[in-house]
């Protein structure tokens, strides 16, 4: 893989620059949009983007650092979704503390905002508190948006609990969008303040980037990657009416941006910011190596996406206001289906063959296809059929034993369901013990991360969990793998 950005120098100059913004202040809330870890998106458009490269940049301020998660309790409530790993929200916060306290990192709490004493919050808030985890409820603030005078006073923020913090940077996360990170921190500068402390707020956002044009594909994935919550880039008018620069920022901060000024002129005593862009500590544009080689990463996340939506809409989670709107961005672009030549592929053998196929690009370019049969599924059919190719091995020799197989037959619940691609790889993982041939063909899996792959069908949840941790990049139709209305 081609690689666009340097993520060593990413590492180095936005470490400083967050250590340059925590010297304006006895105490800094940082804001952090995007995903601490796996972040994919980013890896995707930014080919030579590390998915847990923020997680190194913040060990180098460890010593100062500690953690407060914030989720929303309406998210919790209907079971919101992180879509990477289809998991709940409420579990990705306790995936999210178990990796940063591995590592070394102080959680200070988790807070739980919007509260309207939903039981299942409760249950969640318990849960937290029996494994020793500080959780704060802060519920809608009085007189937001637009009193401010309320707002800012003990009827507003001051009625939220205070959280108890002792390092100089604070940041604030969550496993999603909409989780009240900024309210979040906006009542903490209000109740250190009242306690003399000088605290101060700063986002770090890794798209959009806004010293990229406007339309630059990077910030147009944005676009598509936050398509369902209308997410749409603009020049940031604050910031060119101020400085004559032009900067790219999303609609929904520069909505806020008067509100959130008014607030924090109201606590702070004065003017800290002019514009949106002026709280942002994002360093990416001077990382980008290759502009050709990341546009073009760029334009296929964004038919990825569409394709994403497309399915998410025949599930019935997403209007089709979202698939359209990421179509439109695909016109404005000048880019369509044909970007992934597995498409095209993938499509022909499904015609030829009638059967559910998988089609992917070997990183020799090479197409290789999977079709599903009685005994295996189409991604378990398509990785034997990659990693033979890649090993050498010839097509008629068997790399499954039977021997193997018929023990994992007998103890599946539905014999009539063809084996999952983790079924197959844990029955090639026991051969190659006694099987260099097969061993041989295990060792190039490695071999199948970053490579592209399609599918002729919407991918069952138990192989795309696992192609996915295979590293290889997933488009589907938006066509159902059978006629069950339960399909795991």
């Amino acid at each position: 893989m081609k690689k666009g950005f340097d993520n060593k120098k990413y590492i180095k100059i936005q470490s400083k620059k967050i250590k340059d913004r925590i010297k304006m202040f006895d105490k800094l809330y940082l804001e952090i949009g995007g995903k601490l870890f796996d972040d994919y998106h980013a890896s995707r458009v930014l080919p030579g983007f590390e998915p847990d490269v923020k997680i190194n940049i913040l060990k180098e301020l460890k010593d100062d650092l500690e953690i407060v998660f914030c989720i929303n309790a309406n998210d919790i409530e209907r079971n919101k979704t992180r879509a990477e790993f289809d998991i709940t929200y409420d579990v990705e916060v306790l995936r999210l503390i178990d990796n940063l306290v591995k590592l070394g990192f102080t959680i200070n709490s988790v807070v739980i905002t919007l509260y309207n004493s939903q039981s299942s919050v409760d249950n969640f808030r318990n849960k937290l508190d029996r494994h020793g985890i500080k959780t704060y409820i802060h519920r809608f603030t009085k007189g937001y948006p637009s009193d401010v005078d309320t707002i800012v006073s003990e009827e507003g923020y001051g009625v939220n609990d205070y959280i108890e913090t002792t390092k100089k940077l604070v940041l604030v996360n969550a496993p999603g969008p909409g989780s009240g990170k900024l309210a979040t921190c906006l009542s903490q500068l209000y109740h250190e303040h009242k306690r003399g402390i000088n605290a101060g707020y700063a986002k770090y956002e890794t798209f959009p980037v806004w010293n990229l044009d406007l339309k630059h594909p990077v910030n147009v994935a944005y676009e598509a990657a936050t398509a369902d919550l209308f997410d749409i880039n603009q020049i940031d008018s604050f910031h060119l009416s101020c400085y004559g620069v032009t900067a790219v920022n999303y609609n929904r901060d520069l909505t806020q941006f008067p509100v959130l000024k008014a607030i924090l002129s109201r606590i702070v005593g004065n003017d800290v910011y002019k514009s949106p862009t002026d709280m942002g500590v994002n360093m990416i544009k001077e990382c980008i190596s290759n502009d050709s080689v990341v546009r073009m990463a760029a334009c296929k996340e964004i038919v990825r996406r569409y394709y994403q939506e497309k399915v998410n809409y025949k599930r019935g989670k997403v209007s089709i206001e979202v698939v359209d709107r990421i179509k439109i961005l695909m016109n404005e672009l000048g880019i369509d289906e044909s970007i992934f030549e597995v498409v095209d592929a993938c499509l022909k053998k499904n015609k030829q063959t009638n059967k559910n196929v998988l089609a992917l690009k070997l990183p020799n370019r090479k197409i290789v296809t999977g079709k599903e049969s009685e005994l295996l599924s189409a991604p378990s059919a398509l990785v034997i059929n990659a990693i033979k190719v890649l090993s050498k091995i010839p097509d008629d020799i068997n790399l499954l034993s039977p021997s193997v197989l018929e023990p994992i037959l007998n103890q599946r619940k539905n014999n009539d369901n063809p084996l999952q691609l983790q079924e197959v790889i844990i029955a090639l993982s026991v051969c190659s013990v006694t099987n260099p041939v097969v061993e041989k063909a295990l060792s190039c899996l490695e071999k199948l991360r970053d490579c592209e792959a399609h599918a002729s069908y919407i991918v069952t949840n138990g192989d795309k969990k696992f192609l996915t941790n295979l590293g290889i990049k997933l488009t589907c139709e938006d066509r159902f793998h059978s006629d069950n209305l339960y399909d795991d």
